[in-house]
């Protein structure tokens, strides 16, 4: 693919990635890799607003523009400012990380003349289209991502596909006081629950949770944390009410930047695949990361930990064809994962459940 970058002491570099949480994490290696390729570039990340605590503070950016899908750049006047605001900025290349018309069109009507991106959604607004293959799951998303940068000359290494997170000053005082009030122990090992999901077909029983809670309270003495959303109480309630153990609710109560600081605190995250697997990864957190669905696209190998060091909880119900959200057998796959299936892990971090000395 032929492609040229204009010669100047200073390039302008933007870089997209609009959608989920975990999406947006496991995309972060991207901009190491092009803060070592192009040390004295401008390089600019665009991703949702709800999303700023992801980039907010990465050392490789340049800069951050918060897209605001919902509110401020929901009409059209929105998107026009939004135009207007990228070609004062003179980039010479936009990499679109996640296809959206949107992005596609806003970036063409910006005149940045060179525009990466996957084969869909408008691919005629990219001036370098790549074909689509990450249904295929052949590798994990993070590397996918690296297949965009090939025109530049950069290709991953693995021991620098690495997501970062900023845990910021801020964030970690909004913790301990959190803490503090709640009367938790920083002696105990803490263990966080995410028992929540963006789809059904991605959710163990709320239930199975409270059960490796009480497991982990009786055996090493940990304290246990259960995440999510405002939305998501009701599988919060439903892990609280399923354990004898005392389990905190953390639910509604931290933004993505607290949520980070306390994952970094943390001695393990036992989740569904969600985005808090790729976001306790990012600070240094291992994960047990339990699994439904059989499609390429969706699996382990491409969703998955990023970090060897974490765990997947998998099976085969024997589908030939997943219809996931649509699933006709009341998601079997997760449904046959067990308890024990997720406690034959735990060995694995038994040296990260010491209690920590008194004098400490």
């Amino acid at each position: 693919m032929n492609f040229s970058l204009p010669e100047r002491s200073q390039l302008r570099i933007l870089v997209t990635r609009t959608d989920r949480l975990g999406d947006l994490v496991l995309s972060t290696p991207i901009f190491e890799a092009l803060r070592c390729k192009f040390p004295q570039a401008l390089i600019t990340a665009l991703v949702f607003q709800e999303n700023r605590e992801v980039v907010e503070g990465n050392p490789h950016l340049s800069e951050v523009i918060l897209y605001d899908k919902k509110g401020r750049e929901k009409g059209i006047w929105g998107q026009i400012k939004l135009v207007h605001q990228l070609q004062k900025r003179r980039y010479d290349l936009v990499i679109h990380l996640h296809a959206t018309n949107r992005m596609h069109l806003l970036t063409w009507a910006a005149g940045i003349p060179r525009r990466i991106g996957w084969k869909r959604k408008c691919a005629w607004a990219l001036t370098h289209a790549f074909e689509d293959v990450k249904k295929e799951g052949t590798k994990h998303e993070a590397y996918y991502n690296f297949d965009l940068l090939e025109p530049l000359g950069i290709f991953p290494e693995v021991a620098k596909v690495r997501a970062f997170f900023p845990c910021s000053e801020k964030n970690r005082r909004s913790v301990e006081e959190l803490i503090s009030r709640m009367g938790i122990s920083e002696k105990k090992p803490w263990v966080v629950f995410n028992p929540s999901a963006s789809c059904p077909s991605k959710i163990w029983p709320a239930e199975r949770f409270g059960e490796v809670a009480d497991y982990l309270a009786d055996n090493y003495s940990a304290e246990c944390f259960v995440i999510g959303t405002r939305a998501d109480r009701a599988y919060v309630q439903r892990v609280k009410a399923a354990a004898r153990c005392a389990v905190h609710d953390l639910s509604g109560r931290l933004s993505i930047g607290m949520l980070g600081v306390l994952l970094s605190r943390s001695r393990l995250l036992i989740s569904n695949d969600s985005g808090p697997v790729h976001l306790a990864n990012a600070v240094g957190t291992p994960v047990i990361s339990i699994f439904g669905r059989k499609q390429a696209g969706l699996s382990p190998l491409r969703w998955g930990p990023l970090d060897p060091g974490s765990r997947v909880v998998w099976k085969d119900a024997g589908c030939e064809t997943c219809a996931a959200h649509l699933c006709p057998i009341h998601f079997l796959c997760l449904d046959i994962i067990r308890v024990e299936d997720v406690l034959q892990h735990l060995p694995v971090f038994e040296e990260r459940f010491a209690v920590k000395d008194s004098s400490q």
